[in-house]
């Protein structure tokens, strides 16, 4: 059985790192750089990097700041924001970043998943999607979660895997910075019905049956939080240990 995989996320902007609630009200979580090695040393068995502003403000990833971060971190290193073309993911893969993810510019223009998979291989391609019950369905949006494409969730998990990406990153815009648990329904669904890996994200609190739940009944390949590990209120080495006393398959 494959292991399951907890992913610390840094949501940048501005160079530090930060955390809201539904995708609003952003505070201070700290230096990235000093986040990342502390969580390559705890024993994460991967990091993702969003540049949260880049694709609103018309801008690419800071490539400088992908770089500081990679001469830190010694496992899978995933990068996303501002990104819109084959070239601008070339440039961040020479930074440092071990995959690309993609999503505004995918669903704008999907072709790039084909062309990137294509070019890097599907391992480099993550679809990156944001979802959130709108009567009842899910739908995505783009945009930081500004705008509602009017895309079913099931719809599209099923075109990005269909054009070569290599694991989708799945985050519930209801749930996101809640702490009070992972959207099981949605990962569920975007899980049953997809071959490659889904990344939960949205929700994760300081309580393991947070991350039993959402492997167990949800299906995740893997779990991403950020809050609690930031600040330090559910550390990766008690969460992991805590996951193998229940017989989670994961990487001590």
């Amino acid at each position: 059985m494959l292991t399951k995989r907890i992913i610390p996320c840094l949501d940048v902007k501005n160079g530090q790192t930060v955390k809201g609630v539904n995708f609003e009200n952003l505070r201070y979580a700290g230096d990235p750089v000093e986040l990342a090695k502390k969580y390559s040393l705890e024993g994460a068995d991967e990091l993702v990097f969003l540049d949260i502003t880049a694709t609103n403000e018309g801008r690419k990833t800071t490539v400088e700041m992908v770089k500081k971060v990679a001469k830190e971190v010694f496992i899978p290193f995933t990068v996303g924001g501002g990104i819109k073309s084959v070239d601008d993911m070339k440039t961040l893969l020479m930074a440092g970043a071990d995959k690309i993810a993609i999503n505004s510019a995918a669903v704008l223009n999907p072709e790039l998943i084909n062309k990137s998979s294509s070019y890097f291989g599907s391992q480099c391609v993550v679809a990156a999607i944001d979802a959130k019950r709108i009567n009842g369905e899910f739908y995505v949006h783009i945009n930081a979660g500004k705008k509602n494409t009017g895309i079913k969730l099931i719809d599209w998990v099923l075109e990005v895997e269909k054009r070569g990406a290599g694991e989708i990153l799945l985050t519930s815009m209801d749930f996101d910075g809640t702490q009070n648990g992972f959207d099981i329904e949605m990962t569920k669904l975007a899980s049953k019905h997809v071959n490659i890996p889904v990344i939960a994200s949205g929700g994760a609190g300081a309580d393991v049956n947070h991350f039993i739940d959402i492997f167990q009944d949800g299906f995740a390949d893997a779990a991403l939080a950020a809050s609690i590990f930031h600040y330090n209120t559910l550390p990766i080495p008690v969460l992991k240990s805590a996951l193998e006393t229940v017989h989670i398959p994961i990487r001590i």
